[in-house]
């Protein structure tokens, strides 16, 4: 279900220091604000892709966050769904030429009825057309688009960190707001949905202010590329988006096959912290501890507990960030993957073949 925020609620909680709290859907207002023009769809197909604008040669020209906001901002949806439980808002962006719009699977879970309204458009009807609960994505189907309306360009390769971003959307209601910061971090872990055993990998932390609202919508460079999908965010600047990457793998195949399967060792684990590493005689705190392998899971038979990831795939795998992520941008259920352990002292490859990640476990 979209978070239900009130605006005096949220920003209390941020003047007392509270933790950060899903981006998406703060409770809609009483009356909707915000001039509307041209109203023109454009069929399924015909949707322009913006290119990127080109790198400003004076990073001091204030004008530059301008030009950005005015090239990406038609393209920014807000999104309005009706739950069994109430009314939340969140936001979206055109994602191709299809008209396809991304948001976060939160802002349309439990959702009976889906709107979305571009700056230049009246609000439309939308349909679910897929959701991924782990990355916390979904695939909306408008009738129709305006025709200002363009796909934004997607940047599948993580923004250096120090780069400046625009975050865009409709915190606590107000359409077509940005806000600017730069990129504060890189491969963060956030709680997925359906079960805290798994997470979002390669998170992009942002000090550009995000607030209930902004959920779904488009984290982009000064060039207009979308590097992230906005997810969450609260006080302290700190803001995540989904990264680009990841994007980049879930979106099409929801767009073509209404589903993603994530890959899967079934095991439990944790970092190798230095009481570890001196228990073990390691000579450095750095790999996957594992705790278990699950009954009957990929990792049964091949896995075990106190087995010391090292490497999967010829990389190395010094973290649990690294594992996750590497599960998440590099393999698909029913790759066989070589895994470098250390078990009782000695090193050893492993052969595991990934499954697929059970359902998620959504509360009722």
């Amino acid at each position: 279900m979209p978070d239900e925020v009130t605006r005096r609620g949220f920003l209390g909680a941020v003047a007392t220091g509270s933790a950060f709290a899903f981006a998406g859907c703060a409770t809609a207002p009483a009356n909707d604000s915000g001039q509307t023009t041209d109203d023109t769809s454009v069929p399924p197909g015909d949707v322009e892709t913006l290119q990127p604008l080109a790198t400003p040669d004076d990073l001091g020209d204030p004008s530059r966050f301008t030009d950005v906001y005015r090239r990406v901002r038609d393209s920014v949806a807000e999104v309005r769904v009706r739950t069994p439980t109430g009314v939340g808002r969140g936001t979206g962006w055109v994602y191709d030429a299809d008209g396809h719009v991304v948001t976060n699977e939160h802002v349309v879970r439990d959702a009976t009825a889906v709107f979305i309204r571009l700056r230049t458009g009246e609000w439309r009807s939308a349909s679910v057309h897929a959701t991924d609960v782990y990355s916390d994505l979904a695939v909306l189907v408008p009738e129709g688009l305006p025709d200002s309306a363009a796909a934004l360009p997607l940047r599948e390769q993580d923004p250096p960190i120090g780069e400046e971003v625009l975050a865009i959307g409709n915190p606590f209601g107000f359409s077509g707001s940005v806000s600017s910061g730069i990129v504060s971090g890189l491969n963060r872990s956030l709680p997925a949905a359906g079960g805290s055993r798994f997470s979002i990998p390669d998170a992009i932390q942002t000090d550009a202010p995000v607030n209930p609202g902004n959920s779904g919508g488009p984290l982009v460079d000064l060039r207009g590329n979308v590097v992230g999908v906005i997810n969450s965010g609260g006080g302290d600047n700190i803001g995540f988006a989904i990264s680009g990457a990841l994007v980049s793998r879930v979106v099409p195949e929801l767009i073509e096959h209404r589903d993603y399967d994530h890959s899967y060792m079934g095991i439990t684990l944790r970092p190798v912290t230095p009481d570890i590493a001196s228990n073990l005689g390691l000579r450095e705190a750095s790999g996957i501890y594992v705790g278990e392998a699950t009954s009957g899971g990929p990792a049964d038979g091949v896995l075990q507990g106190g087995d010391i990831i090292k490497r999967m795939g010829g990389q190395p795998i010094p973290t649990q960030q690294a594992l996750s992520t590497f599960l998440a941008l590099q393999t698909s259920p029913g790759d066989a993957i070589e895994i470098a352990v250390i078990r009782d002292g000695d090193r050893k490859t492993v052969t595991l073949t990934l499954g697929e990640r059970p359902e998620p476990e959504l509360p009722a």
